[in-house]
């Protein structure tokens, strides 16, 4: 008897232990619930936040292919064709006179850095010599850089479009005295527009008697002279190594290969 009552509390211990643990996790799995609906309202109300007031100064992300590199290039394609980013993001074109052109040829020529925008003061030289506007006589190079110096601004060593045509005005007086003030700039403008660089003497060869005397080929001697031909080509490896002769003729023979030529030919009917 008193063993069936212990079995009897043991039992219901168990089935109280059982109980309360069911218990414990259906509160777990509630709580668990209760946040996921919690996290879920609070990213609605976020997104619903963030829509009535988009945060200033954002901007969306940009594709991978859009590179700062790649924006440089259009940035400095967009100077060459003329054109200007608007406030709405689209192009404006702006009209480029041949004038203008010129100059950003020139502002270009031998600095793969330089946007035209601006010129030099060694590309602004090149443009008065190579469009004819120094003369060396009313003017001459010096007085090209002292009027690059007047019309620059004080620390800045290049000069902008609108420097540029008032450098050509100062240069205009002086070339076209006869002339007024207009006549003479729509002259020296007339010389620069749709010129480009000029690019001389790059592939000309130095004419000197050293360089002509180790090119020509008929004053070579001793071995040199062998890898030559007597029209100057350069025979080959024929001209560097020794060939042996494997035809079994005599060296000088002058008719090598006729033998071949009399065996072929048909014989003489006997009269």
């Amino acid at each position: 008897m008193r063993l069936l009552q212990c079995i009897m509390g043991a039992s219901e211990s168990c089935i109280k232990r059982d109980s309360e643990r069911l218990g414990a996790s259906d509160t777990d799995v509630g709580s668990e619930l209760w946040r996921a609906s919690r996290g879920q309202r609070n990213m609605e109300e976020f997104k619903v936040q963030t829509a009535k007031h988009p945060v200033p100064n954002s901007s969306p992300m940009r594709p991978h292919s859009e590179h700062p590199k790649d924006h440089a290039a259009k940035r400095l394609s967009s100077a060459s064709n003329g054109t200007s980013d608007g406030g709405a993001g689209a192009k404006t074109p702006v009209e480029i006179t041949a004038l203008e052109e010129s100059f950003r040829r020139f502002a270009i020529h031998g600095d793969t850095r330089a946007t035209g925008r601006d010129m030099n003061g060694k590309n602004w030289s090149k443009l008065c010599k190579d469009c004819g506007v120094i003369d060396g006589k009313s003017i001459t190079l010096t007085d090209v850089d002292i009027v690059f110096s007047k019309v620059k601004n004080k620390t800045a060593r290049t000069i902008t479009y609108s420097q540029f045509k008032e450098a050509l005005a100062e240069l205009a007086g002086k070339r076209f005295k006869d002339k007024s003030s207009e006549d003479a700039a729509q002259e020296v403008y007339r010389m620069i527009e749709g010129k480009s660089p000029v690019i001389s003497g790059v592939t000309k060869a130095v004419a000197s008697p050293t360089v002509s005397r180790l090119t020509d080929t008929t004053k070579f001697t001793g071995s040199h002279k062998e890898r030559f031909d007597e029209t100057g080509r350069g025979k080959g490896k024929a001209g560097r190594v020794e060939m042996v002769d494997k035809s079994g003729y005599v060296s000088g023979y002058k008719h090598a290969g006729s033998y071949e030529k009399k065996v072929s030919k048909s014989p003489q009917k006997p009269m």
